[in-house]
This record gives C-alpha cells, structure tokens and sequence, in this order.
C-alpha cells in the first residue's frame, strides 16, 4: 500500500474517533506515520485526562488498525 493511501486511511480512522474526543474537549492530530507506526498528539482536554492512555489504545489504535490493519502500534507524542 502506497504511503499516501496509508495515510488517507489513518486520516479516515482519525475522522471516525474525533467526534468523540470533541464531546470531552479534546482532539487528536496525525504527526507521522514511519514504519507502520503512527504517531499523534492529543490535544484539549485529552493531554490531562487520566484515562487517555486507555483512550488511545482502546480507542484510536483500534480504530486505525481497523481501517489500516497494518498499523502496529499507535504512539502518543507530546
């Protein structure tokens, strides 16, 4: 899969879950994607709250390695 679709279908995934992420005053936005780990940085009220670790493997990881099963790991970068 060329990088670009790649990227096209996180971006997708990150549309899907972002809603959620809205309606507790966060949000997250792609940095990168190199050897099909995908790294984001959660914004709002998401860099405090104590579960977001739980909220980015639960949630967005699993929602991009459903739109990109290739993904092996989703990194949150500060």
């Amino acid at each position: 899969m060329s990088k670009n679709l790649l990227k096209k279908k996180v971006e997708s995934a990150l549309e899907e879950i972002r809603p959620f992420l809205l309606s507790d005053g966060g949000d997250i936005t792609l940095l990168s994607i190199n050897d099909n780990i995908v790294k984001v940085q959660l914004m709002g009220n998401c860099v405090s709250c104590s579960v977001n670790q739980m909220t980015l493997k639960n949630g967005v990881e699993m929602t991009i390695k459903k739109h990109a099963p290739q993904i092996k790991e989703v990194i949150s970068v500060e």
